[in-house]
């Protein structure tokens, strides 16, 4: 028989942010903006706001309760660093033949790759929640408070340019995620 045990883990919570928790719906507001999280699918755990630290906890918890409380703190981690700071990624254009041209289409939130590999047709990445997407030069770099929001909008631009039967060893042309981290 497996052992239950209590597992706590907290999180704490810097003076300029301010956390909200209705239920498993956690709201993380800081000088950035605000993010809410709902973490109703996880039975079995429940946090809460004591003084300055978020407590996760479940009782009589097995591996994958264990796990999951330490997957939410992790996310509200992330919510705190993102409405403090926020997140980056920085990609890069490379093309050997044909020059590629980025556009980013803020009206209908896609950005737009023009020319790649000398298609007529454009390949187009959507722009996932309220990120911002910049193009500087041969960079694309891909601004937000959510961590998940940015890297699913980055992984769409690398997406975007995949190659299906070509070597990528030869035919290096694509957009490729060479920088992520925290705004600093």
């Amino acid at each position: 028989m497996p052992k239950m045990l209590h597992v706590v883990e907290s999180v704490e919570i810097p003076p300029e942010v301010a956390v909200e928790v209705n239920g498993l719906q956690v709201k993380v507001s800081g000088p950035k903006g605000v993010l809410i999280k709902d973490f109703s699918h996880a039975k079995g755990i429940s946090i809460r706001v004591e003084e300055k630290n978020v407590v996760v906890e479940a009782f009589r918890a097995n591996r994958e309760l264990k796990a999951l409380v330490g997957t939410i703190a992790a996310h509200i981690r992330n919510m705190i660093t993102g409405v403090t700071k926020g997140y980056r990624y920085k990609l890069k254009v490379i093309y050997s033949h044909f020059p590629v041209t980025v556009v980013v289409d803020e009206k209908n939130k896609v950005v737009r790759i023009k020319n790649f590999l000398g298609e007529k047709a454009d390949r187009i990445a959507k722009i996932h929640g309220n990120v911002k997407v910049r193009v500087e030069g041969q960079d694309i770099i891909v601004e937000g408070i959510d961590i998940e929001e940015v890297g699913l909008t980055a992984s769409a631009l690398e997406r975007a340019t995949k190659i299906r039967d070509l070597d990528r060893r030869i035919f290096a042309d694509g957009i490729y995620i060479y920088e992520r981290g925290v705004i600093e």
